[in-house]
């Protein structure tokens, strides 16, 4: 009977490369005629995105877009008074990447290096800054391995447990942040919102049978101009949201890291019971991308033969790429800003990002460093330039443990801002943040797979010796032992009234030959 082999499909994702590019951005802006010269630029928030991705041949084309809110001082009949304006920038660039094709999966992050903006003239102003992003193409791999053999009756298989990581799926999914905002009567009415600012923090990813249940919080921090005072004001709230992803393939033993992107945000400025413009209905799209991996457990066949046939076998070596683990850390990052000029009386509003600049594995634990950028709008004692702003560059270090960890490992690690309070403390902009970084640790492994058995014609030699004692040498095996003289391992322990495969070196062993035993 011919010999039957049961295979079995091997798929996973392999890193091809990474790719950080640096894209410049530089724009003119002309002042919209309804709205006054620019005497003074105090804040510029930007805010950039990925707008889509195509992997092609050898390169990746990604397309973005930066919202940029510039805040700025005018003069007016009645004094100095705050106004913005906002643009919309659209960006394209590519990264070079030898091999990448079009079937391939890519991940992109987008931050902003550098971003500053400058007056030419009364009516207009220049952008320009570093939009950096950090492009990752992965290449699928599929092979066919054997997992079992049927129809020859005496062969004898050797097999070892193996893992291998496998991205099941990368999901996406949107939450819809939906805020009510009520002005408190201490405040005063509204007169023009200047800037909306949505974080989203605290979030909890949960996989389940067939789902992802993914909740999370969106802090909403709204800056205004006072209908009557032009005083600047600023409402804070917090929304709860959660989404349900359908995905098929998932069970609640997997792992899984999910990133969120604040996609789109509008509101409606309203009227309350009393007329007065009172009332902010704010609606915010949180696009979340949630990526799912399974350590796949299989019995692989490590070595085969048979007692009655010669076999030839083909094996074939992989370089695999295996997930170590991954863990998040919370860390604090506090300091006092000194302030040149008017001393501070009152935050306004604080903004701010966290993003990593360097990292490395130590023994156990992954080490990063990076920047928190803030950028501070406060209150003064100067009557006549009451309003200021203050922008610092606050550094950070941070340690994420992970078991096993080795100096010559790959690793990915992210930080989120979870939290930022400012406040006067003693003459200085007191800043207090709290980050959540993340890190993920991953090793090449090499392992051989048996992808092709074949009987050959040639009949294993005859046994000369009626039974042969064999001492125990080092590195040995009963496989080992079972294999090089033509019996089995089953054999072995019956004959030799073993309870278990472990043998030491120096045993002396019954092997059969030719006598019945």
């Amino acid at each position: 009977m011919a010999m039957e082999l049961i295979k079995e499909s091997i798929e996973y994702n392999q890193l091809l490369g990474k790719e950080i590019i640096d894209n410049v951005v530089k724009e003119e802006y002309v002042i919209p005629d309804i709205q006054p010269d620019v005497d003074k630029i105090l804040m510029l928030d930007a805010k950039p995105k990925i707008t889509s991705k195509e992997v092609m041949q050898n390169k990746v084309y990604i397309e973005g877009q930066m919202i940029c809110n510039v805040l700025y001082l005018a003069t007016v009949d009645e004094g100095k008074e705050i106004f913005n304006v906002i643009y919309t920038k659209d960006f394209s660039t590519y990264a070079d990447m030898d091999g990448a094709k079009a079937d391939m999966d890519c991940t992109l992050d987008c931050n902003i290096e550098h971003i500053e903006c400058n007056i030419i003239n009364e009516r207009k102003i220049v952008i320009e800054g570093i939009i950096q992003i950090e492009a990752a193409v992965y290449k699928k791999y599929e092979f066919e391995v054997i997992k079992d053999v049927d129809s020859l009756d005496d062969i004898q298989l050797l097999k070892n447990p193996s893992s291998i990581d496998k991205i099941v799926a990368t999901p996406t999914g949107e939450l819809l942040s939906k805020a009510h905002i009520q002005v408190p009567m201490d405040k005063p009415e509204i007169g023009k919102v200047l800037n909306c600012d949505v974080r989203v923090h605290k979030s909890d990813v949960k996989l389940l049978e067939g789902k992802i249940q993914v909740e999370a919080f969106t802090q909403i921090q709204v800056l205004y101009k006072a209908a009557d005072s032009k005083e600047l004001c600023t409402l804070k709230e917090d929304v709860y949201v959660n989404d349900e992803v359908e995905c098929l393939d998932v069970t609640e033993f997997m792992q899984s890291n999910t990133e969120f992107v604040v996609d789109d945000v509008s509101f409606d400025v309203k009227e309350d019971d009393l007329g007065e413009n009172r009332i902010i209905d704010l609606e915010a799209l949180i696009k979340s991308e949630t990526k799912v991996v399974s350590k796949e457990q299989i019995d692989m066949i490590e070595d085969a033969y048979s007692p009655s046939k010669m076999l030839k076998m083909d094996k074939k070596a992989y370089d695999l790429n295996a997930m170590l683990g991954q863990n998040n850390t919370e860390i604090m990052v506090k300091e006092n800003i000194d302030v040149n000029g008017a001393k501070p009386t009152e935050v306004v509003m604080a903004l701010g990002n966290m993003f990593i600049t360097d990292k490395k594995i130590v023994e156990d634990k992954v080490l990063v460093d990076g920047l928190l950028n803030v950028n501070i709008l406060y209150k003064t004692e100067d009557e006549q330039d009451n309003i200021a702003v203050i922008s610092e560059e606050i550094p950070f270090s941070a340690g994420v443990d992970v078991p096993g960890a080795k100096i010559d490992m790959e690793c990915i690690a992210k930080v989120s801002l979870e939290n930022l309070e400012a406040g006067v403390e003693a003459g200085t902009i007191a800043i207090k943040a709290l980050g959540k970084v993340y890190s993920n640790v991953n090793y090449i492994t090499h392992k051989e797979f048996l992808v092709d058995i074949e009987p050959l014609e040639d009949e294993v030699v005859d046994k000369k010796a009626s039974i042969t004692i064999y001492v125990v040498q080092d590195g040995d095996t009963l496989w080992k032992i079972a294999k090089r003289y033509c019996t089995t391992v089953e054999d072995l322990i019956k004959i030799n009234g073993l309870e278990s495969e472990n043998i030491n070196v120096g045993d002396k062993m019954i092997i059969p030959g030719r006598a019945i035993i």
